[in-house]
């Protein structure tokens, strides 16, 4: 299955370890993982949603990270689940991530 990963980008300085953990979990279990964090420094908010977005719909499913409800941009892909139907699901990290 093709999963999308979902969580606080903004504002977190360890942000890229969070989600590469996150990708190994998902990984581990047998998906292709659409990672944003992954994306190059340098665009604009508006130019990162408008990626996230088209990785989310390639996606058949959005995967939270714990701290995807502090982010407005994470809380805007949640929506387009909800709407469009489709499956989310919540991680947990293990401590420290």
């Amino acid at each position: 299955m093709k999963v999308y990963l979902s969580g606080k980008i903004t504002g977190d300085e360890n942000y890229r370890d969070k989600f590469a953990e996150a990708q190994r979990i998902m990984e581990a279990e047998g998906h292709v993982v659409l990672n944003p964090a992954v994306l190059p420094a340098g665009l604009d908010e508006p130019d990162y949603m408008r990626i996230a977005l088209a990785m989310l719909d390639s996606a058949d499913m959005m995967v939270c990270l714990p701290d995807y409800q502090e982010s407005d941009g994470a809380m805007a892909e949640y929506g387009v689940c909800r709407r469009v139907g489709k499956p989310v699901r919540e991680i947990k990290l293990p401590l420290g991530v």
